[in-house]
């Protein structure tokens, strides 16, 4: 992951309901819906954040006729660990 990658996922993650959404779909993927009822804002507000993690990938989405499900891309996540180590390691 390059440096301008791995900006975009932490500014994706700078905010805490979107770590929390991150989270919830640790445990498996959920809808719109099951996410929604968690928080205390309106469907535009998850939309906006859902996009942000989806344009930092570290969401995709799966859409079934009007329903849109959400599952973390943990191999993005993996990414993310591994850059974060490589660019946290002490130099000696």
């Amino acid at each position: 992951m390059d440096f301008e990658s791995y900006a975009k996922v932490m500014k994706a993650l700078s905010d805490p309901k979107r770590v929390k959404i991150i989270e919830m779909l640790s445990h498996g993927e959920l809808c719109a819906c099951d996410i929604l009822e968690k928080f205390d804002f309106t469907q535009p507000t998850l939309s906006h954040h859902i996009n942000v993690l989806v344009a930092a990938n570290l969401v995709t989405v799966e859409k079934t006729g009007t329903w849109h499900h959400y599952f973390l891309n943990k191999m993005k996540i993996v990414q993310l660990i591994a850059a974060t180590e490589k660019f946290t390691s002490v130099n000696e």
